[in-house]
């Protein structure tokens, strides 16, 4: 199937989108203001070790040596976002020895056997290089690419999500993740020169597109490949309700991850793709805006929201925004439908004040299936809800 054969909804919601809800300068300062504070409160805890993947009871623990995970680079991105939007040195102190912590783990190899090296490096290593020039960081994102490029079965045309790549249950499985991993190989073909890298990601998001975008628009979260004949196996789930229905943060990645891969091949597919899943997306959020964890689920179903989910959709809408032709007539949706989304976040989702709840946003969902962070606040949903913040404050050059 290729992106032709994917039918796009209409947004069937266009009247609640007709108007841009109430954010304004004052309202945005708030919001940013309340961001920083809750990274104040953690920067002490936070400088050599890093934030847990979700909380505990609204508290993330800290982590390091061998006990860290794939979403540290989300902790040293807000890091980033901090020093951009204030200048202050100190958040560029606090990275910048975070930046010497990821070189150490991609020489040691420590928890790199993932395709979300490309989460852990983008965020870490590839801003403070386009933010400072930092040639360490520099030299451990080309590091973190060089062995992402070593998980990719040249037959399937795919990289490998996790796990051994001789390994029978985990062989061949790609995931909707990994958009957002790809632009590390696209830095990296840009950095060096080396077509090599692009070509990489190029060939997975395209695969990506014809096996884990459905019919209808709504995506797979995983989809296995046979690595010897290149050959389609099957559609699965790993986080999501059931395999044939989808996931919320997995469409969120899909929103986002195929504009990005629009933005570095200029094929005019991706972005037209990232419409189609927006609409989807939009199409079956409850009243409140706010996706619940899986899109199967609706207003009196007693399921959990995803709050993570929602903010990566927004970052991704105003990505879409960026690149539509001025007289797209669904641009004035996509804005206003963000800004909803976000200004509900804002407004339901966030946390108090108090240092008894260190994360940023409440109500996220990590794994369902698996009892991992369920109505807690997730590192990455924090992450992309500053930087959907930020995007709103300035023309925000992307670490992706």
């Amino acid at each position: 199937m290729t992106y032709i054969d994917i039918i796009g909804e209409e947004i069937n919601q266009k009247e609640q989108y007709q108007e841009q809800p109430a954010i304004n300068h004052e309202w945005l300062k708030k919001a940013m203001n309340h961001v920083l504070k809750k990274i104040d409160q953690n920067l002490k805890r936070f400088t050599h070790d890093f934030p847990s993947a979700s909380t505990e009871n609204l508290q993330y623990k800290a982590v390091n040596g061998l006990d860290v995970d794939w979403t540290e680079g989300f902790w040293t991105g807000m890091l980033w976002l901090a020093y951009e939007v204030t200048n202050d040195e100190k958040y560029r102190q606090i990275a910048e020895l975070q930046v010497k912590s990821f070189k150490e783990r991609i020489e040691k190899q420590v928890k790199t056997n993932t395709h979300d090296l490309g989460f852990l490096y983008s965020l870490s290593c590839v801003s403070a290089y386009k933010l400072t020039g930092n040639q360490e960081a520099k030299e451990a994102a080309l590091l973190a690419a060089d062995l992402l490029m070593k998980r990719y079965h040249p037959k399937a045309k795919i990289i490998q999500a996790w796990g051994d790549l001789n390994n029978p249950e985990e062989q061949g499985r790609m995931i909707i993740d990994c958009n957002l991993n790809l632009p590390l190989l696209y830095w990296a073909s840009e950095v060096t020169g080396d077509r090599k890298y692009f070509d990489v990601a190029s060939n997975h998001i395209h695969q990506a597109v014809k096996y884990i975008v459905r019919k209808d628009s709504s995506t797979f979260h995983t989809f296995y490949m046979d690595v010897e004949t290149g050959e389609p196996i099957e559609g699965k789930t790993h986080q999501g309700y059931s395999d044939d229905s989808c996931w919320s943060r997995g469409q969120a990645w899909g929103i986002y991850g195929f504009a990005l891969n629009y933005v570095y091949t200029k094929d005019v597919s991706l972005l037209e793709l990232s419409k189609k899943v927006t609409n989807y997306f939009l199409n079956r959020l409850p009243e409140d805006d706010v996706c619940y964890w899986d899109l199967i689920f609706t207003d009196g179903d007693k399921q959990e929201r995803d709050s993570s989910g929602a903010a990566i959709a927004v970052c991704g809408m105003l990505e879409i925004l960026k690149h539509l032709p001025l007289l797209d007539t669904d641009s004035m949706y996509y804005k206003n439908a963000a800004l909803t989304i976000l200004k509900s976040l804002e407004e339901h989702y966030t946390t108090s004040e108090t240092e008894e709840e260190n994360g940023v946003l409440l109500h996220s969902v990590y794994n369902k299936g698996r009892g991992m962070g369920i109505d807690e606040s997730c590192l990455w949903g924090d992450y992309y809800y500053f930087e959907a913040l930020v995007r709103l404050s300035k023309a925000w050059g992307m670490y992706w």
